[in-house]
């Protein structure tokens, strides 16, 4: 087995990093031969650079309309060698990464996916994006995907979008809803005792539409097998007053995604909601969540995390 061979990379890897399907690579190399060079045992695949960069080219290529063989004949003309590297098709830069992930999960090949899932979207591959976000979760967790993967995704696509005269709104709508679905697909773990304990209530303030991160944090939730009420965009004061009144939760988070949606008075006035028989009545922790917080210091009761993965720790201390 030659060295290229032996440092190639495998189709999912490949995958993961172009923003493709598996089975599209698969579809390629048997319909077109844009395939690896070389292959393990004669059949197992490993991509060597050379042969990412034919696919780069190819996705480039495609991505800008071009039919699939078509592009494929293009590709393949203009075969990319050591002296001439293919054009990136990258919908812009993803970022830096929101913090370290696991041990198993390189920063640079998370980089990697972030952008392959970010070209994925520009070429609407709905169901691309549909593998990718799911296999990223599986194998990454929820705060790694959801903070090295997803959201520089959006940023880089909502960057374009900003820069391009209103052009791509499509695809960032695309790969939005692709991560909500993702996120609320995340099973919840056995939660055993937790089962009957009090939720954590999950909210968007009256003037608020944006869900995403919330959504994120209630999938997180669910991954450590806490118990949740999502009630989404936009809820009424009277409604949250109602729910938390009705499910006497452990915590409020509030979401606000820019300061002239962050509701103060009502933040406030949840803290300070009481339940329960008198003489052991209780509140809950509200948390901040979300830069609309930003500016004053959280009141009494309260507590603002800066971001995902403390949300979750402040949320799980209060279940032991």
């Amino acid at each position: 087995m030659s060295s290229g061979t032996a440092h190639g990379l495998t189709t999912g890897a490949v995958a993961r990093r172009l923003g493709v399907s598996p089975t599209t690579l698969r579809s390629w190399d048997r319909r077109y031969g844009i395939g690896p060079a070389a292959r393990e045992g004669g059949h197992h695949r490993r991509w060597a650079p050379a042969d990412i960069a034919l696919l780069e080219e190819m996705c480039r290529l495609t991505s800008s309309g071009v039919p699939p063989a078509e592009a494929a004949r293009a590709a393949l003309d203009g075969r990319v060698g050591p002296g001439r590297p293919a054009p990136d098709p990258d919908p812009g830069p993803a970022g830096p990464t929101a913090g370290p992930g696991p041990a198993h999960a390189g920063a640079g090949d998370v980089r990697q996916e972030s952008r392959g899932l970010a070209r994925a979207a520009v070429r609407l591959d709905g169901p691309a994006l549909a593998t990718l976000l799911g296999g990223l979760v599986a194998d990454h967790g929820v705060v790694t995907a959801w903070e090295q993967v997803m959201v520089p995704a959006l940023h880089a696509v909502g960057r374009r979008w900003q820069t391009s005269g209103d052009r791509y709104v499509e695809v960032e709508h695309l790969l939005s809803w692709h991560v909500s679905t993702a996120l609320r697909q995340v099973a919840p773990a056995a939660a055993g005792a937790r089962a009957s304990a009090p939720p954590v209530l999950l909210a968007c303030v009256p003037a608020e539409q944006h869900t995403l991160a919330l959504e994120a944090l209630a999938a997180g939730l669910a991954q450590d097998g806490l118990p949740t009420r999502m009630f989404g965009a936009a809820v009424p004061a009277e409604a949250l007053d109602a729910a938390v009144r009705r499910t006497g939760p452990a915590a409020v988070v509030l979401w606000s995604q820019a300061r002239s949606t962050a509701d103060h008075a009502l933040a406030r006035h949840v803290a300070g909601s009481a339940f329960g028989v008198r003489g052991a009545r209780t509140r809950p922790l509200t948390l901040l969540a979300g830069p609309g917080w930003a500016g004053r210091p959280p009141g009494a009761g309260m507590s603002r995390p800066s971001g995902l993965r403390e949300a979750l720790d402040v949320l799980g201390r209060l279940y032991g």
